[in-house]
């Protein structure tokens, strides 16, 4: 072969590498495209369309907290706040610099002599940005800049909403509060529990924007919705009322109640808060020094004591109805009993002398039931008190404890140990390991009228649900007369004062710690306790708990007792409270 035909045979070699190479790299820009154009069509689209779209949400107001006649708990209050919005300048015109010293004037703030505010407002003019200048602007600073900048391409007012609370601290506990944006949910009550209903639902704006971001177009895509309200049982006279007559410095809880239908007129919870403080920001002191108060404990729910003699209601059903005792049994009290190696002292350390098993409950004296105590298991204390619903959840909708019923098998499980008779004793006038909260009381007393126990409740919507008091009419009416001699006779006889109220009750003084540790604060002092039912001529009957903790004796509860009596008189001789709760038929 000659060197002619070599070279053409290279030449073709070469030729058809050359074809092949061109015909990959085609192949491969081929395919790149297709994966390019057709796989990835959708996600180029969207980059493309972001380059001129924006989607933003449009809040909803959130929906209202009405009490029981539809006043406002808890509401939404316009908020109007000043923007700049940038018009392409280069930078600030002596004339928008002018404008800016004359809103600072009007807002109180020094926003021309602010450099770095300056330089933001720069960078948004150049750009077309909206940045906020002064948020929350009351209604004079509004008017003034509405008559200042009537039509200025630059200032902008735009309004919004944000939470309110008008009667501030006013049942604080029930209705909780939000975060620091209506958008950030709620954090503890009402606001919390029922978020799905009262946030509503959110709507979209599609913005068409130019190449240096200024809006152009806009399309509504979807309309937002507001929140559902929702209405208490909640009446707000009855309310303020509880919340006036509660000792400030003290803390404790108070409970109004319907004892047929369970609602619930008024919860107070002290120390309470100002849900309105939580729409701002707060320092680290001031939460501090909130937190040292201790004001998110619903005391009301979620907190349990000791009852005290109120528990001997319990233990005079047990003892009646299982033939320990009778009505017409008779005791001596000479202040104290002696059981094992110690003495067991009565409330009061002179005695009471002779007594029968009503005048034992009236005065409270604890002989009696040291004596039943002697006698009974704790196991039958333990079934009495979960018939009158202590050791269970009332089934309010908030959050609450179930407090501690002890029987033999609890104290073994929880402390490991037996249980001794002389535990028993304590139990039997409400002490020990027994924990009950406020409205597991309300329930108990509510149901020694009616029969029934009723579920709290907060809202109007729920259902009444109400279960049989199993205990014997004979036994109900004994404990209906013995609370009628609370307040006629005994512990409670200031109460009686009210004119034309007919009230039954039983107070508690209930220990917290070892009588020797009283002197070392008062921390140690006990907890005093007022529970009853009282009827004002012929209106509804109703429920009321009283706890002060560490208050040292009853009496203080008592004292908050007869104000609110005398302040619920007022309030249906002046005819503020709705009718509805002055009727005399209740709903079943």
């Amino acid at each position: 072969m000659n060197h002619q035909q070599i070279q053409a045979l290279i030449c073709a070699r070469r030729i058809r590498l050359l074809s092949y190479g061109t015909s990959c790299a085609l192949l491969i820009i081929a395919t790149r495209l297709f994966y390019l154009q057709v796989n990835l069509q959708h996600y180029f689209a969207d980059r493309g369309q972001r380059n001129f779209l924006r989607v933003e949400s449009t809040h909803s107001p959130r929906g209202n907290i009405l009490d029981r006649s539809g006043t406002l708990l808890a509401t939404n209050k316009p908020i109007a706040s000043v923007h700049w919005v940038g018009s392409g300048k280069r930078k600030l015109t002596d004339d928008q610099r002018y404008a800016l010293k004359i809103l600072g004037t009007i807002t109180g703030k020094a926003i021309d002599t602010d450099e770095e505010l300056i330089a933001q407002l720069t960078r948004a003019e150049r750009s077309y940005k909206e940045i906020p200048i002064a948020a929350e602007i009351g209604f004079d600073t509004l008017s003034k800049i509405a008559e200042q900048f009537p039509n200025h391409l630059n200032i902008v007012v735009k309004t919004g909403f944000q939470r309110f609370y008008p009667h501030g601290q006013c049942a604080s506990h029930i209705l909780g509060y939000l975060g620091r944006h209506i958008d950030m949910g709620g954090k503890t009550g009402l606001e919390k529990l029922l978020e799905e209903t009262l946030k509503g639902h959110s709507g979209t704006i599609l913005k068409t924007i130019d190449s240096v971001g200024k809006s152009i177009a806009q399309i509504e895509l979807e309309k937002a919705h507001c929140g559902d309200d929702i209405q208490t049982t909640i009446c707000t006279p009855l309310q303020k009322l509880c919340e006036s007559v509660f000792p400030e410095e003290r803390r404790g809880a108070i409970l109004l109640m319907n004892p047929e239908s369970g609602d619930l007129y008024a919860i107070i919870s002290r120390p309470a808060f100002d849900p309105n403080l939580f729409l701002k920001p707060i320092s680290h002191h001031e939460w501090a020094a909130l937190q040292e108060k201790g004001p998110f404990v619903n005391r009301a729910f979620c907190a349990c004591y000791p009852p005290g003699s109120i528990f001997k209601l319990v233990t005079v059903s047990a003892a009646l109805e299982s033939g320990l005792i009778c009505e017409d049994s008779t005791w001596h009290c000479k202040g104290f009993v002696r059981f094992g190696r110690r003495k067991h002292w009565c409330n009061r350390h002179a005695g009471h002398g002779e007594l029968d098993t009503m005048n034992a409950v009236a005065q409270s004296c604890n002989i009696l039931f040291f004596e039943v105590g002697k006698q009974i298991d704790v196991d039958l204390l333990a079934q009495y008190a979960n018939r009158f619903g202590l050791g269970h959840p009332s089934g309010i909708i908030l959050p609450e404890k179930n407090g501690i019923v002890p029987t033999r098998a609890w104290k073994y499980d929880t402390l490991g140990e037996r249980w001794w008779t002389g535990e028993t004793l304590s139990v039997a006038i409400g002490q020990s390991f027994l924990l009950t909260s406020p409205i597991q009381i309300a329930r108990m007393i509510a149901a020694i009228f009616t029969g029934h126990l009723v579920r709290p409740r907060l809202l109007l919507h729920e259902t009444i649900e109400r279960t049989p008091l199993v205990l014997k009419p004979s036994t109900a009416k004994f404990l209906k007369k013995s609370m009628k001699k609370v307040v006629t006779i005994g512990t409670g006889r200031r109460i009686n004062r009210v004119k034309d109220t007919k009230v039954y009750a039983k107070t508690s003084t209930a220990q917290t710690s070892g009588s020797d540790k009283r002197r070392l604060g008062s921390q140690y002092l006990e907890h005093g306790w007022f529970a009853g039912c009282f009827k004002y001529k012929e209106n509804t009957p109703l429920t009321v708990v009283i706890l002060v903790e560490n208050a040292g004796t009853a009496q203080v509860a008592t004292t908050v007792a007869h104000n609110l009596l005398n302040g619920y008189k007022k309030l249906v001789d002046g005819g503020t409270l709705p009718t509805e709760l002055l009727a005399t038929t209740l709903p079943k």
